[in-house]
């Protein structure tokens, strides 16, 4: 006895008819939907109201999240707005300063199921140094975070601080593009980075800081994302494939220079090198490892006697060096002094002769130099005399 036997006659032909319409097995138990129309659109999300679950939750659940030190003073200063927007969902929260923690949990006006989870991102942002106003906006339904640990991604420690600034671009450049390209906040922290956003663009950011910690530059990614804004804004190429728009980057493999080989290397070494002598073997070439407990104690006091004598000497001596004199100039050292002077080769005193003459010479020089520019102002003078001369006389003629 089967569903076909069970319907009526007219429904028989009426899902023969359809089966014929839609061609084979595949339309006989398909039926209209009313309620579902191509103006409906599938993707859009409707607020949860109190009216969709009015009798609230049966069990309470909670999370915690601990914060650094250095983040105490801000969340003291926010903690009440973040209350307040946590109460209007039915959300209690404790900040508890001893153990370094922040706490949510659900309460009895709590109608939103899905509110716990977000309260619980809401605690986790403000731990990684998102501010609170940007935070809260993770409240919102259309609003999802991810924090993407970046910390374990490079070993070399110089290398992933060069990537991870790389991230962050000139003046926060690259990661303002980022943000514009693909509508999230983005904060790169310590070891992770928090995004906050839709889901399509927290999909693109993830690609884009997994790929720039694995030595691919966010250029690449912002060119792409810059081309397919662009196509977007055409219709005709909305059923088609962007691929022959799109930039291809190719991969470059680059050869560095080897180093040197410095001194010998493996192969040069016919016999491998001798091996370091214990402290062992060395008491047994001094023969300290024959001796007693006794004889050992009486041998390390004495080193230490000698050293401390050594020091005490040394001391001393430093004190008595104090109170010696300086050496003066004996009438004894000044006639020595003199002696020197007297005793000077008859090369030197060639060349002090010769620089006397070139001295002489050059004033010489200056001297004539300076009377021939006296005359040259001289005659200049007298030649302005005459013609002040010339020129009273006309004037007295006439």
């Amino acid at each position: 006895m089967g569903a076909d036997e069970d319907r009526a006659p007219e429904d028989v032909a009426a899902g023969d008819g359809e089966e014929a319409s839609a061609g084979g097995k595949k339309g006989r138990y398909r039926r209209d939907k009313p309620w579902d129309h191509d103006g409906i659109d599938h993707w859009k999300v409707d607020p949860f109201t109190k009216d969709d679950n009015p009798d609230g939750l049966l069990e309470e659940s909670s999370f915690a999240t601990l914060f650094p030190k250095y983040r105490e003073k801000y969340l003291r200063e926010v903690w009440p707005s973040v209350t307040r927007a946590l109460k209007e969902c039915g959300i209690a929260c404790e900040l508890n300063l001893v153990e370094g923690s922040m706490t949510v949990r659900t309460t009895r006006k709590t109608f939103d199921p899905y509110i716990i989870i977000k309260s619980r991102d809401l605690i986790k942002l403000l731990s990684r140094s998102v501010p609170a106003p940007q935070a809260l906006k993770i409240l919102q339904d259309d609003v999802q975070c991810d924090v993407i640990k970046i910390g374990g991604m490079v070993r070399n420690k110089e290398r992933y601080v060069k990537r991870r600034q790389r991230l962050i671009g000139p003046n926060g450049s690259t990661l303002k593009a980022i943000e514009m390209l693909t509508n999230c906040y983005v904060l790169v922290q310590g070891n992770t980075v928090s995004c906050m956003g839709g889901w399509k663009g927290l999909k693109m950011v993830r690609k884009i800081i997994e790929d720039c910690m694995r030595n691919m530059h966010p250029i690449y990614h912002i060119k792409e994302l810059m081309i397919k804004r662009e196509l977007a804004k055409d219709p005709a190429l909305a059923d088609q494939s962007w691929d022959r728009f799109l930039p291809k980057f190719k991969k470059k493999n680059v050869q560095r220079k080897k180093p040197a080989k410095i001194g010998k290397g493996k192969k040069d070494q016919v016999f491998p090198p001798a091996p370091q002598p214990s402290k062992i073997d060395m008491q047994i070439e001094s023969g300290e490892y024959f001796l007693s407990q006794e004889a050992k104690r009486r041998r390390a006091a004495q080193e230490k006697l000698d050293k401390q004598k050594e020091a005490l000497s040394a001391s001393q001596k430093r004190r008595r060096d104090a109170f010696i004199a300086p050496k003066e100039d004996g009438p004894e050292d000044g006639d020595a002094a003199r002696k020197k002077k007297r005793e000077v080769s008859a090369d030197d005193v060639k060349a002090s002769v010769a620089k006397l003459k070139e001295k002489s010479a050059a004033k010489k020089e200056e001297e004539r130099n300076r009377k021939s520019s006296r005359n040259v102002l001289g005659a200049g003078k007298r030649e302005k005399k005459e013609k002040k001369e010339k020129k009273e006389k006309k004037r007295s003629s006439d």
